[in-house]
């Protein structure tokens, strides 16, 4: 059995350690990521580190700045509510062609993604949390048939991951949030299209004024 790690594997490593970082918050927004530091924590190559910042900028999570290096990119409200907007219309039309294709296999996917969160929600897992919410959605997406809009949404991924962070925060976001997504999977297990894509709206919806609460909390701070 050859179990070489490939420069491919190395360099999706990389990117998933960085993104990760990113997304709780261990980096904050517009701080340096300096090169010599993060090859010698990480274990890796310059070249590997600069090709994984590549993915990560073309991900709009890090912004590479000539003769300044790499730094975490800022996203401030106005960005932010057009993301959950932009949310709001794809996923509630995901939801409800889900409610319209979705199989057994793709409704014990999406189960199976709501009971890890419930368990990462328990532990108080902050990494866990937007992880299985991924599965989720990824789960939610296979079922929709709709590639198009999955690929929009999944161009989006990262970005949303940062305010799913910030916004699962929040005291008592996170029950609410498996309670919203508990809602949808019944609604499309019972392939009520409307009762989905409504179940998906008000779910964003929650989300983004979370969100907002801890925008303004920062800000507040910030003063």
């Amino acid at each position: 059995m050859d179990l070489k790690i490939s420069p491919l594997s190395v360099q999706r490593e990389t990117v998933r350690k960085l993104r990760e970082a990113i997304m709780t918050g261990y980096f904050g927004p517009g701080e340096r990521l300096v090169e010599s530091t993060l090859c010698e924590r990480l274990g890796v190559s310059r070249n590997s580190l600069r090709e994984a910042m590549r993915v990560l900028a073309a991900e709009q999570l890090v912004v590479l700045t000539p003769n300044r290096g790499p730094s975490v990119a800022t996203m401030d409200w106005e960005d932010a509510e057009q993301l959950y907007e932009t949310r709001i219309l794809l996923e509630s039309e995901v939801a409800a062609h889900a409610a319209r294709h979705a199989t057994a296999e793709n409704l014990a996917a999406m189960q199976l993604a709501l009971d890890a969160f419930a368990q990462a929600v328990s532990k108080g897992d902050r990494l866990l949390r937007i992880t299985t919410t991924t599965d989720f959605y990824e789960a939610l997406i296979s079922a929709s048939r709709h590639r198009i809009m999955g690929d929009l949404i999944q161009g989006l991924v990262a970005r949303i991951n940062v305010l799913r962070a910030k916004s699962m925060d929040n005291p008592g976001r996170s029950l609410q949030s498996l309670s919203e997504m508990t809602a949808m999977h019944e609604a499309i297990a019972r392939h009520d299209e409307a009762a989905a894509r409504l179940a998906a709206r008000l779910h964003v919806e929650a989300a983004r004024e979370s969100a907002r609460t801890m925008f303004e909390r920062a800000r507040v701070a910030g003063a």
